[in-house]
């Protein structure tokens, strides 16, 4: 007997869906670089279709070009069988088409409401605005999303709401083509779930979407069919109830991927040695009473939800949070006074910010520019002059020793994949040699195969000595790679896990539950090892 969704995908295929959108033999280059090679697509009405492929594999080249943001080299495209030449996202538009991108594309500095009807208000033809419509407009949008306030200045928003106003932009259009670029990577669990929702009910209207996403769960659990990209090229279409998750990520790298997540700390590998000791960390309304130590060649994990504190944390330690933050840390017994970032790089430890485009990297700069920003003065002349040749046999060294993929050493960081941005990240970071690492969703954006890759460097880090800190919103992510998983909640920690107690429902009950600090402290096994309360 056919489940309900094995049925659902039998009476698709056997009604023929109409196609709305077709590509045909499109190409794109970008000087050597051919980004696409000859690429067929095809969306069908009402459908959810994913799109999968590494970083670099042309899916975003693809997108771009269907919003009119770059014009194909080559090939045609079609809406409901006519073809069509899109010149500009605003040509876009008015065909139906609307784009949610991966980065967010905001205005910080005016409000909500102004931002998700910006399009609308540049529009008209009224002298002044009226601002009362507009947010109760905006209301009614989130009213399907998350309550955020449309007065809201956008810059004082959190990264996941900021990604629900980009998704209320997009519902605001009347288009009948939505396409999301990893829509859930800056959003909690109930938010991906809440979107999931809105999706199926768009799609019962007529409303096709393509859906971009490196999550083989989000995937198989939402989508119709799914396409693999693959060198610029279009590998294979399948329904996905006629293939398995393993299929499509064999398809995206072009080989079998079996070891995401690299072994863990063997018997005799586990010292116990503390590298860092936290001792009673509080911020007034951010985190408080948070205790913890990290031994030396573990990688911890740092779970919870969005708002969690889990960031707030991890930025108080390094000196990112201003003279408010109160405790006590060691480095390797040795007391430390952080007053600044600067201090916490001098003492060896450092922060990798999971804005990658905002605080990680600086796009426009080179490679080694950005490789070496931490440790200027390891590649500088004794009269202060950055030295291009030190400065590039640094870059080199640290970018052979993560597997770096560039063009030239000197190429601007922007013309990185997402994986390798990434790695650019990190090796900016171990220029300064640091004994301690905090990775604030180090794999957040970046495919499959880069992901196992940032796994191995972080283990081996690891196995070097180092303490590794890992805050991921990716459940099967902490669990696969970490030795033991911290959970905070509502800035407390509210529990820790490791062994066989790290399970994805021990962690959310901890990340969920509303027990009181008195309680924990009555029953503190429980409390530590995650078995619910």
């Amino acid at each position: 007997m056919l489940s309900p969704r094995e049925l659902c995908k039998s009476k698709v295929r056997a009604m023929s869906p109409q196609t709305v959108l077709k590509i045909s033999k499109i190409s794109k280059s970008f000087g050597a670089t051919q980004a696409l090679n000859a690429v067929d697509f095809e969306l069908r009405t009402g459908e959810i279709h994913a799109l999968a492929g590494e970083n670099g594999a042309g899916k975003s080249t693809l997108m771009n070009i269907i919003d009119g943001i770059h014009q194909p080299d080559s090939g045609d495209i079609y809406i409901h069988g006519k073809k069509v030449n899109i010149s500009s996202p605003a040509e876009a538009q008015q065909m139906g088409i609307g784009f949610v991108h991966q980065e967010i594309a905001l205005c910080p500095d005016i409000t909500v409401a102004e931002n998700i009807f910006m399009a609308q208000t540049n529009a008209s033809k009224s002298i002044l605005m009226n601002y009362s419509d507009l947010h109760t407009k905006a209301r009614e949008v989130f009213a399907q999303l998350s309550p955020i306030d449309p007065g809201t200045l956008v810059k004082n928003l959190s990264i996941s709401n900021q990604q629900l106003v980009e998704i209320a932009k997009a519902l605001t259009l009347d288009c009948r083509i939505l396409i999301l670029d990893e829509p859930t990577a800056a959003l909690t669990e109930t938010e991906a779930q809440v979107l999931f929702r809105i999706m199926k009910n768009l799609t019962a209207n007529g409303i096709s979407i393509i859906y971009i996403s490196h999550r083989m769960v989000e995937i198989f659990e939402n989508c119709d069919r799914v396409s693999v990209f693959r060198d610029g090229q279009h590998i294979v279409t399948n329904d996905v109830a006629d293939i398995t998750p393993d299929d499509v990520v064999n398809s995206m790298v072009g080989r079998v991927i079996d070891n995401l997540y690299p072994p863990k700390q063997s018997d005799a590998e586990v010292t116990g040695e503390v590298i860092l000791k936290v001792d009673n960390f509080c911020e007034a309304s951010r985190f408080r009473n948070v205790s913890f130590n990290v031994n030396r060649g573990e990688i911890l994990g740092m779970a919870g939800l969005i708002g969690a504190g889990r960031s707030e944390i991890a930025k108080g330690i390094c000196g990112l949070e201003g003279e408010a933050v109160t405790g006590d840390l060691s480095l390797e017994d040795q007391p430390m006074e952080i007053r600044n970032y600067q201090d916490s790089i001098a003492n060896g430890m450092v922060y990798l910010s999971e804005d990658r485009k905002g605080d990680g990297v600086f796009l426009d700069l080179s490679i080694a520019a950005n490789i070496s920003a931490l440790s200027v003065e390891q590649v500088s002349t004794n009269l202060g002059i950055v030295d291009n040749a030190r400065e590039a046999s640094q870059a080199l060294t640290l970018g052979e020793r993560l597997n770096l993929k560039y063009g030239h050493i000197n190429h601007p960081v922007s013309s990185l994949s997402g994986g390798n941005q990434q790695k650019v990240a990190i090796a900016k970071m171990l220029s300064v040699n640091p004994k301690v690492i905090f990775l604030d969703e180090p794999t957040r954006g970046v495919d499959v195969g880069a992901k196992s890759e940032i796994h191995k460097i972080l283990r081996d880090l690891a196995r070097d000595g180092v303490g590794i800190i890992v805050i991921s919103s990716e459940l099967p992510e902490l669990i696969g790679l970490c030795d033991r998983v911290m959970v905070i909640r509502d800035g407390i920690i509210s529990g820790e896990v490791d062994g066989d107690q790290m399970t994805e429902e021990n962690i959310m009950h901890l990340a969920s539950i509303a027990q009181t600090e008195a309680l924990a402290s009555t029953r503190p096994e429980q409390y530590k090892t995650g078995t619910p309360l």
